[in-house]
């Protein structure tokens, strides 16, 4: 079955066929030798067929077409048909008593020849009805394969394609290429999808333009990523410079479109085509938002973190079956008082991987928090720091608030407030012993579910402290209606207010800004006495950082319980 796209058929669902001929018997024979199996229409002159191609060629299944014509050459229609995207896929036969105008014909374009005088009726027939059966196989497999806003290839026969590339290139180098378009969902949302599918349009038309041919192609994979696999070169820079170029040239609006891409060179071809664009893809995304580099290399480095990112997921439920993550914890200060008095402690996992040893949390934590793993380490560690707050309440009698970390994807589980209701009822806790630290950016993330989150968190007796806060400024305006019960500045921060002119003023009035909302202020990364004293000095109420402590297992935190 055809799909309605591919032709449209007259109402009796007969194919439609174009008949070019002068002859009125030789008309009136075809006629009576196709009427049983198609709707015939009839073109005595050159001119006759160029009107009715133009105003019908979308119902049009095929042209037989007489190369003796009255007013021109009939080889003069099929290079119109030749010239114009519109009509290249209508199949000619062409009908002569002239055997040596059949190469020129081919060369032109026709499928194939009914030669004159005419053959027995059913080798007509079967001639025009392979004819159509072939043009129309041609036509489903070029809209299945082809993506239909762009006209590139799509992704599933781009990667075969690109391996039968390899076949006629297997001694040479070959390079795998993501191109992005940075924030395009931005451009959507700011200037409608008709405009963004234009973009993708021009881009498509450019790309081609600069890469396609003998030593490359190009197809748009997904929304606004283009893969592009090609003959190794060097220009990528230059490429990539002229793309944006020529996409803002034709752009008549102000919008200033930005690109970015990733190059895989000198493919490893025991690969499989899709994971050669990973590679390409994860060298892409190293650049992603950078206003200043625009082209990523994948490159050994890449390649170890890539292995050793696999390896982390790969061994992540065993770590947590077999407790390899450890909770340590870092004593906070309260300064107010002339003499530094423990006020609580923050939890921070650490992992000791078998094979590996101690692996920072800088490499896994944001790696699970890309994956998704990131919620059953957080209640791992939850249910670590609820526990060691049990133990040190019955053996010590002394009872430290503890601060866990709650990640923007907890905050987005329906079953938080059970979960954390029966981690407390477990280790038979109050609530207000279980901080929970919620970064700045997820309040801004989605403020009003957030909001609503933490604000039924707090009803119940848990503390709230805004992590990170400094990190995006983004928070300032909302401080006054954020539901929290700490503000805790962030270390970088911290650390760059010290540094160079020591230029501490936006720290200072960060503080000044919570006191007045009556919201105690926590530094973290504190290292120096200068730090300490300056920050007290402020006003800052907590201080927590490598001065006091860097954060311990258990059993040395003790040391601090017992002091």
């Amino acid at each position: 079955m055809i799909d309605a796209h591919l032709k449209f058929y007259s109402y009796n669902g007969k194919r439609r066929v174009l008949l070019v001929e002068d002859e009125l018997i030789n008309q009136e024979i075809l006629k009576q030798i196709l009427q049983d199996s198609y709707e015939v229409i009839t073109a005595a002159t050159g001119e006759e067929a160029l009107a009715v191609l133009r105003e019908q060629h979308d119902t049009i299944s095929i042209v037989l077409l007489d190369l003796n014509l009255p007013d021109m050459h009939g080889s003069q229609v099929l290079r119109f048909l030749r010239s114009d995207p519109k009509y290249t896929a209508i199949p000619v036969i062409v009908m002569t008593a002239d055997s040596d105008a059949e190469v020129e014909c081919l060369n032109l374009g026709a499928i194939d020849f009914i030669p004159k005088p005419y053959p027995r009726q059913k080798v007509i027939l079967a001639r025009i009805n392979r004819t159509i059966e072939l043009s129309e196989d041609r036509d489903i497999l070029r809209w299945t394969e082809r993506d239909h806003l762009t006209g590139l290839y799509n992704k599933e026969f781009f990667y075969h394609y690109a391996t039968q590339f390899d076949m006629f290139h297997k001694d040479e180098p070959t390079d795998a290429v993501v191109l992005d378009i940075n924030s395009f969902h931005m451009i959507n949302d700011r200037y409608g999808k008709a405009f963004g599918d234009e973009l993708l349009r021009r881009i498509a038309k450019q790309a081609l333009r600069l890469f396609a041919g003998s030593d490359g192609m190009v197809c748009r994979s997904v929304a606004d990523t283009f893969l592009i696999y090609c003959l190794h070169r060097e220009d990528y820079s230059e490429k990539l410079e002229a793309l944006s170029v020529l996409l803002n040239e034709d752009d008549k609006s102000d919008i200033r479109v930005r690109l970015r891409m990733g190059v895989y060179s000198d493919v490893d071809k025991s690969l499989d085509i899709e994971r050669r664009f990973d590679r390409a893809k994860s060298a892409a995304d190293t650049v992603k938002g950078s206003f200043n580099k625009v082209i990523g290399r994948y490159d050994h480095s890449l390649h170890e973190s890539e292995v050793l990112a696999e390896q982390l997921i790969e061994d992540f439920p065993s770590a947590i079956r077999d407790r390899q993550f450890t909770v340590y914890y870092q004593p906070k200060f309260d300064v107010t008082s002339d003499k530094p008095v423990l006020n609580s402690a923050e939890a921070l996992v650490r992992w000791n991987h078998p094979k590996l040893g101690f692996i920072s949390p800088g490499v896994f934590i944001p790696l699970f928090e890309r994956n998704g793993l990131i919620q059953e380490l957080d209640h791992a560690v939850w249910s670590q720091a609820a526990a060691q707050i049990r133990d040190w309440k019955k053996r010590l009698n002394v009872s430290v608030p503890v601060s866990v970390n709650v990640s923007r994807v907890d905050l987005y589980d329906p079953e938080l407030i059970d979960k954390l209701e029966l981690l407390v009822e477990k280790n038979r806790l109050d609530r207000s012993e279980l901080h929970l630290e919620i970064t700045e950016s997820a309040y801004t993330d989605d403020a009003k579910q957030m909001v609503a989150a933490v604000e039924e968190l707090r009803r119940l007796g848990y503390k709230i402290e805004m992590d990170d806060f400094g990190t995006g400024y983004s928070s300032l305006c909302m401080l006054a209606e954020l539901p929290i019960d700490a503000l805790k500045l962030d270390m970088q921060f911290i650390r760059s207010a010290f540094r160079d002119r020591r230029d501490t003023r936006l720290l200072e009035a960060m503080i000044r800004l919570a006191a007045s909302f009556k919201v105690p202020t926590i530094a973290e990364g504190v290292e120096t006495a200068e730090q300490l004293f300056a920050l007290k000095k402020m006003g800052c109420d907590v201080i927590q950082g490598y001065y006091f402590s860097p954060p311990v297992p258990a059993e040395k935190f003790e040391a601090f319980l017992t002091d």
